[in-house]
């Protein structure tokens, strides 16, 4: 009998640098965050919340997204490992991208520009810790 799933629940990234990566999604997705280690946490917080590993969990539409901050510094993403080949996060429409696009020259974020492949359009940059990143359109 196969699994009844529904859906994503969440996704969390590994990174090398809370800070630098915080920055960088705050500046270019700037989600909402769900939960966050408190900067003066005492032992019994930091007990309760020991899932959040020292990161931040953003909140997106029909589930979360985190980071987690235990990769060791110099550590760098390739997705022609076995693991994770890039995240996708999906937005209304083409002229979405556009501005997203433009969002990103903004902030110095290198880009291909949007593609269109067919089945929808796509946005692909990476994140610090070279985590390969798409925004995603539906075609009309």
């Amino acid at each position: 009998m196969p699994i009844p799933v529904s859906g994503f629940s969440h996704v969390r990234i590994t990174v090398t640098d809370i800070a630098r990566s915080r920055r960088f999604y705050d500046d270019v997705l700037g989600l909402p965050v769900a939960f966050e280690m408190p900067a003066d946490a005492d032992e019994a917080t930091r007990e309760q919340l020991w899932w959040l590993f020292d990161g931040v969990v953003y909140q997106v539409p029909g589930g979360f997204f985190g980071l987690r901050p235990v990769a060791p510094a110099g550590d760098s993403f390739t997705e022609n490992r076995a693991g994770l080949d890039h995240l996708s996060f999906a937005v209304p429409s083409r002229a979405d991208l556009d501005a997203a696009a433009a969002r990103l020259d903004e902030l110095g974020v290198a880009h291909d520009g949007v593609k269109d492949i067919g089945i929808g359009c796509l946005l692909e940059f990476r994140d610090p810790d070279n985590i390969a990143l798409e925004l995603w359109a539906d075609a009309p």
